[in-house]
């Protein structure tokens, strides 16, 4: 894994004391060798820091030049495919000189252009610049696991691996998108290609941005999308639709195992990491490390005993890390690698077990992408029985009961939100799956939202639903739903962020083309989620492979007791937090009352979070504005 970083110069030329400062405040993302390149006439320049995975030898390092067309590309991930590529692309008459993934792209793109992408199995984000066209290609995997940021002004256009580089520009300026704060208190993250940031923007999964040096254009363009189920998939039968899962989990594993650094497993102690555990212990070829988080006396997130009992049962060498409330510099080191703030409170044990496995390996796997795949969400059966009942019940009933829900019960207390859900359509209950605060709720949580119209207001909810038209059913439009927005913009954020501080390369064998492609293509409904369970495909698997005394239908990731440590280690930054300036981007009130609903024993904890890392933000960052 590495950073990458450039500035394509639409008139004079790249400042190269700023290329470098830029690159290097990614030391984390590579600390192994950089690099930097200036075209001759000094208007693009690209810059690169390494961490060595495949190909240790100079060989490897970066930016390359192809020799042959003088293309220059920085690049950012691992490439699965690689040597089929290579093998292919050698058929042809092409003749390589490194052992490194890095050159096949390059060769490919000598070959294919643009269209190389679509070739491409892995995670990636990359900027690769032909002179022949004077144009330079962008670009990020299918599901987004590697970040891609960016930046356009009248004179230039800036990228890299992560936005503090793009920041480290004393030009740009360090404004809110007032939607982009909406949308963070509706669901803990800004999605898209936005980001919290006004003057900065992401490249989308499965996108490619064409850049013409010679008058400044941009073009994109996605080169690849979420396939929808097919027809015959109905009328497969659940066994040979279950052997094709777990092959093509198996092909997984073992092209993520490859590398020239040794390579752990994320273990959670749920369904998804403890597949990936098992069917690497099978491939490997060698006894496997597997690593997780331990909170002793929080029995609800402590996943210890699961984990070791699957470790055992696979015979993995196991090493547990147990886990003391996170202090106030490791929450603020967080704040400081995240950029863009997501209030996802597992990004404490992803970072500490991510640090301890970068003591033993380079590499590790986890099980990122089983649930949106495969119908994990406890919210999917939920989302189900919920349609039944508004086949059952009229509409005005519905909404009457969710009128009366609102005004006699808590915020926060069992039921209101099932209220909340029947009151609205199907599309309307997946949009505020995961939600942390209504729209009338965030109108009053931020002094920069009062004055938004209803409809503005509404629009993270809006923009959520208009991304279902392509499905049929409730399931195929909430995991799809969950896949491009939840997955991508926190999941897929918090592991990359949170290992890449500690130098540690995270791989999804989940989120390998051939299963997302097959999991939504060809996996129907009734293997994923009913009204009554969820995962089922995946825990038949487990069934086969994990221990028989292991509860398959437990939902466990990397969680924290954020209640607990609310009301304990974490109660002096809150009240400090909470004593911010009333002209800040939250409003000192909503801190207030969520402290008096934890105090009253409410399931607050992440909307407290929520609120505590983004005050946190904004004094790191110093915002100067909201646009």
């Amino acid at each position: 894994m590495c950073g990458i970083v450039g500035t394509l110069s639409f008139r004079g030329s790249v400042d190269r004391d700023l290329l470098l400062r830029q690159r290097d405040t990614m030391l984390h993302r590579g600390p192994d060798s950089d690099g930097l390149w200036i075209s001759d006439d000094g208007r693009i320049g690209f810059g690169h820091r390494r961490l060595a995975i495949v190909d240790l030898s100079p060989g490897g390092h970066q930016p390359m030049i192809d020799g042959l067309t003088g293309a220059v590309i920085t690049f950012n991930g691992e490439i699965y495919n690689y040597l089929e590529l290579k093998s292919e692309l050698s058929s042809k008459g092409h003749h390589f000189h490194t052992k490194s993934d890095t050159e096949v792209i390059l060769v490919a793109f000598r070959e294919w252009g643009p269209a190389c992408l679509e070739r491409l199995h892995g995670m990636f984000a990359l900027a690769l610049y032909d002179p022949r066209s004077q144009q330079v290609l962008l670009a990020r995997d299918r599901a987004g696991e590697k970040p891609l940021f960016y930046r356009v002004t009248d004179s230039q256009l800036s990228f890299a691996s992560e936005a503090k580089a793009l920041l480290a520009d004393p030009s740009c300026p360090r404004r809110v998108r007032r939607q982009s704060l909406n949308e963070y208190f509706a669901y803990g993250y800004v999605t898209g290609s936005h980001t919290m940031f006004a003057d900065i923007s992401r490249v989308l999964p499965g996108e490619r941005v064409i850049v013409d040096l010679r008058d400044g254009t941009r073009r994109h363009e996605l080169y690849w999308q979420l396939p929808t189920l097919q027809p015959k998939a109905e009328s497969q039968s659940d066994s040979s639709i279950g052997d094709e899962v777990e092959s093509l989990l198996r092909q997984a594993v073992r092209r993520q195992l490859a590398a020239d650094v040794p390579v752990g497993v994320m273990l959670s102690g749920g369904v998804d990491s403890s597949l990936i555990a098992a069917i690497a212990a099978q491939v490997s070829g060698s006894r496997i490390r597997t690593f997780t988080a331990r909170f002793p006396g929080h029995g609800s997130v402590d996943e210890g005993p699961f984990a070791r009992m699957v470790a055992e049962h696979i015979g993995a060498e196991h090493i547990e890390l147990e886990t003391p409330p996170a202090d106030a510099d490791l929450l603020q080191a967080l704040v400081a690698q995240y950029d863009d703030p997501i209030s996802d409170s597992s990004m404490i044990p992803t970072y500490l077990v991510s640090r301890e496995i970068r003591r033993h390996a380079t590499v590790a796997l986890g099980g990122d992408g089983g649930d949106e795949l495969f119908g994990g969400y406890h919210r999917y059966p939920s989302q189900l029985r919920q349609q039944a009942l508004r086949r059952q019940v009229p509409a005005f009933a519905r909404r009457g009961m969710s009128q009366l829900g609102a005004m006699l019960i808590p915020e926060g207390a069992r039921g209101r939100g099932l209220l909340e859900a029947l009151a609205g359509d199907v599309g309307t209950s997946i949009s505020n799956a995961g939600r942390l605060y209504r729209s009338d709720e965030r109108r009053a949580l931020s002094p920069h939202l009062q004055d938004l119209q209803a409809a503005e207001l509404m629009a993270p909810e809006a923009i959520r639903a208009s991304s279902m038209h392509r499905r049929t059913s409730p399931l195929q439009r909430g995991t799809a739903v969950d896949f491009t927005s939840y997955m991508v913009d926190d999941v897929l954020v918090k592991v990359d962020r949170a290992s890449m501080l500690t130098s540690l390369e995270v791989r999804a064998p989940f989120l390998d083309i051939p299963v997302i492609e097959y999991a939504f293509g060809s996996v129907p409904d009734r293997l994923k989620a009913t009204r009554d369970d969820r995962k089922i495909v995946l825990r038949r698997i487990g069934a086969k492979l994990l221990p028989e005394q292991l509860d398959l239908t437990r939902k466990q990731g990397f969680s924290i007791p954020v209640e607990s440590w609310m009301r304990g280690a974490w109660q002096p930054l809150l009240e400090s937090a909470a004593s911010g300036s009333s002209a800040g981007l939250i409003a000192p009130e909503a801190f207030l009352s969520l402290q008096r609903l934890l105090t009253e024993g409410r399931a607050v904890g992440d909307r407290l979070y929520s609120l505590l890392f983004l005050r946190l933000w904004e004094q790191h960052y110093g915002i100067s504005d909201v646009v």
